[in-house]
Formats: structure tokens, C-alpha cells, sequence
């Protein structure tokens, strides 16, 4: 039985689409079964309705508070009773209840090789620190900001003419974009599972993030 899969966006998507194309060809044995973004701007929104994904715009402004806002997502989410929830580019701080409700269920990518630069403008971090090597990370979520255990990186070099658009943009092509399918991919197969602060994948605990070497090869 395929996995059911929840995506949350808050931009352009391309996290999303690449998520979208697995699923088509069947390196993912899942369906995204909803796309939910914070943002009625999204270009993920449109890649969604493009692949006939159910979608839906719940604005954060619309509400009180964060507690509020996360409730409703919550409500909204289960009501397509995923077996996975993916933030791709939500651009939201999750509450503890929000978390609570989909532990061991939700991964994030995050563009730093964690725990390195965790938060926003990383590439602009890693440029300023000096960093010879800078890449993106797959996670499980926890309460800790970006800070929730690690399943699988990749890294490149800083080159000495980069700046924060063409490190992004590199980052983007040659990393995230095959990560964060391959992660999402043995999650839907059962392999990938969180135990406790243990990742656990195809039994063996991750006492260290993966790298590109671990991708399967339709994932290259």
C-alpha cells in the first residue's frame, strides 16, 4: 500500500515538483494526497494543481495565534490522513502541539550541512564564515529549530566567485533536489523510521548523517 503524503510549502516549490516527478515515475511508492501553503502567492500551489494535487491556501494572518494557526493545520492535514508530512520551504516555526501530532512523521530539508547554520540566510552565513564546503540536510522534525536528528546530507565546494544566489542555486540543483526524494522515499517504504533520537534506516541506527554515496542510483 502506498504512502500518503502531505507537502507544506510557503514558495516556489521546487522541492515539491521534484517530490511530484518521484511519485509519478515510482521512485516514490507514495501519493501526495494534499499541498498546504501559508502563502496564496506560492508557485508551489500552481505545480500542484498542474498534477491534479488536491491544494489548499490557510494564510497564518488569518489568525490569533500561532497555537491557532497550527490547529487548524492540524485539522486540515489529518483530514487527508497522511502517513508522511514534508515541509518543503514552510516557512513557519511549528509548534509543540503541531510537532507532537505527526512525531516521527514529518522530515524538513534544511540548506546547511546541520547542525551548521541553523535558521534563515544560511548561504550568506556559510560565505561570511569563511566555509570551504556548504550543502543541504535532510531531518526529522523536532522542537528544536532545525535542530531534529539527521538523515542524510550532501555537500560541494564554495567556490571562490559564489555568492548567496549561485551557492543557493547549486545547492538547490546538485543536493536538495536528490536528498529530499531519496529520504522521502524510504520513509514511504517503511526503511527510514525515527525511534526515540534515533534514526533507524533498514533496521541499523544512523549514529551519523548519510551522504550522496547512499543515493540509489534513479535518484543521481
Amino acid at each position: 500500500m502506498s504512502a500518503r503524503i502531505a507537502v507544506l510549502i510557503s514558495g516556489e516549490g521546487r522541492n515539491l515538483q521534484a517530490l511530484i516527478d518521484a511519485c509519478a515515475d515510482r521512485r516514490i511508492d507514495g501519493e501526495i494526497v494534499c499541498v498546504l501553503s501559508n502563502r496564496a502567492d506560492a508557485g508551489g500551489l500552481l505545480r500542484a494543481q498542474r498534477a491534479g494535487i488536491a491544494s489548499e491556501v490557510l494564510s497564518h494572518r488569518d489568525y490569533v495565534s500561532r497555537e491557532a494557526f497550527d490547529a487548524t493545520m492540524i485539522a486540515r492535514l489529518r483530514a487527508h490522513a497522511p502517513d508522511i508530512v514534508v515541509l518543503a520551504g514552510f516557512m513557519r516555526i511549528l509548534t509543540p502541539s503541531f510537532i507532537a501530532a505527526f512525531a516521527g512523521r514529518m522530515l524538513n530539508i534544511h540548506p546547511s550541512l546541520l547542525p551548521r547554520h541553523a535558521g534563515l540566510h544560511t548561504h550568506e552565513a556559510a560565505l561570511a564564515a569563511g566555509d570551504a564546503r556548504h550543502g543541504a540536510t535532510v531531518h526529522f522534525v523536532n522542537e528544536q529549530l532545525d535542530g531534529g536528528p539527521l538523515v542524510i546530507q550532501g555537500e560541494l565546494s564554495v567556490r571562490p566567485d559564489d555568492g548567496p544566489e549561485s551557492l543557493a542555486a547549486r545547492v538547490m540543483g546538485e543536493i536538495e533536489l536528490k536528498i529530499y526524494p531519496q529520504a522521502v522515499a524510504w520513509m514511504a517504504r517503511g526503511e527510514l523510521a525515527l525511534t526515540g533520537s534515533q534514526v533507524r534506516l533498514r533496521g541499523r541506527i544512523l549514529n551519523a548523517p548519510l551522504g550522496l554515496d547512499a543515493l540509489e542510483e534513479s535518484f543521481r
